[in-house]
């Protein structure tokens, strides 16, 4: 008689995240269920819409920590993956509170359940390498000093940390996954990678002139978020929980990405991007791009997708979804 299979509980399912992850889960034969918001009166999964029928769904909200605790003691996962967050970081300025109660209080909230139910369960924490900051160094690694930014940031730090001090205090199996920005053609987007491949993909087939963006200077470390996603899995198949960073180990400017972009439909894309006053923010006094030197070590992980096939990706995708919309 064949074991039932391994049980895991994402939270974020609906997300670029979570829908590759379900993926992932699903193609290695697990149980598959998602904490989402407002079931079941939400009609749709979002991203991960493709796998209705195939991964089951309860209600939960990151601003409802009994809710969260509810679906740790029905699912009783061997594997819970914690995606979810309010990850859009300017928002993060305008309700500070509410992004430190969503990302703190939701992690404690499920570390406390999985300490209730089962301390074996193995947990993953999705974390971000905005938490270094002005981190006086680049690339960061898993130990650099940490000097956040922004509410989300300096939240997404106290969740790390409490990951971490659970795990010491408690015998929890649980780790915190660094990730570097990681894109898709499922990036929502007010984003700006995806308006870029979008407005590329717009302007090929008539349907816009131009884009504006911020800062075409910002440096950041971008892969594919399937790939990140096989990190996070591969995480939770060690013997010993380990905290790692999952990144490129790329700098790449928001201008490169916008010339990759354009360049997909054969234009310059200098001659479609405007830059907007008020979507640049400050500068960064440090690039943010991680070291995955560890995470090539001890989970024989590498990115499969690099920059260009990546934005290519991306363009591809839009230039299709865009002709289905225009007929």
């Amino acid at each position: 008689m064949a074991e039932p299979p391994r049980r895991a509980l994402l939270t974020g399912l609906t997300g670029q995240d979570g829908s590759f992850l379900a993926e992932l889960l699903l193609a290695e034969g697990y149980a598959v269920t998602g904490v989402v918001r407002g079931w079941p009166r939400r009609a749709s999964l979002g991203a991960a819409e493709h796998l209705r029928g195939r991964v089951a769904a309860l209600p939960g909200e990151l601003l409802d920590p009994e809710s969260l605790r509810a679906a740790v003691r029905e699912v009783r996962p061997h594997e819970l993956y914690h995606l979810a967050a309010p990850s859009f970081l300017p928002a993060s300025w305008e309700r500070p509170a509410e992004t430190c109660a969503a990302i703190v209080g939701a992690t404690a909230a499920l570390l406390e359940a999985v300490r209730e139910v089962d301390p074996q369960i193995r947990v993953f924490v999705a974390g971000t390498g905005a938490i270094f900051g002005d981190a006086g160094e680049s690339p960061q690694r898993e130990e650099t000093c940490c000097r956040p930014e922004s509410p989300y940031a300096i939240a997404k730090l106290a969740a790390h940390n409490l990951v971490g001090a659970m795990r010491d205090h408690d015998g929890l199996w649980a780790c915190s996954g660094i990730l570097y920005n990681h894109e898709s053609e499922r990036r929502p987007e007010q984003f700006v990678t995806r308006k870029l491949t979008r407005a590329a993909a717009a302007v090929e087939l008539g349907l816009a002139s131009e884009v504006e963006v911020g800062d075409l200077d910002a440096v950041r470390d971008w892969s594919f978020a399937g790939d990140l996603m096989r990190g996070a899995w591969l995480m939770l198949q060690q013997e010993e929980p380990r905290d790692l960073i999952l990144a490129s180990g790329e700098p790449h400017t928001v201008a490169e990405w916008a010339d990759a972009a354009f360049a997909c439909v054969g234009r310059e894309a200098e001659d479609y991007v405007r830059v907007a006053s008020e979507l640049v923010r400050a500068p960064e006094a440090t690039a943010m791009v991680g070291d995955w030197s560890r995470a090539r070590e001890w989970l024989g992980w590498r990115p499969s997708i690099g920059f260009e096939q990546l934005v290519e990706r991306m363009v591809r995708a839009d230039l299709e979804a865009l002709r289905v919309v225009t007929g």
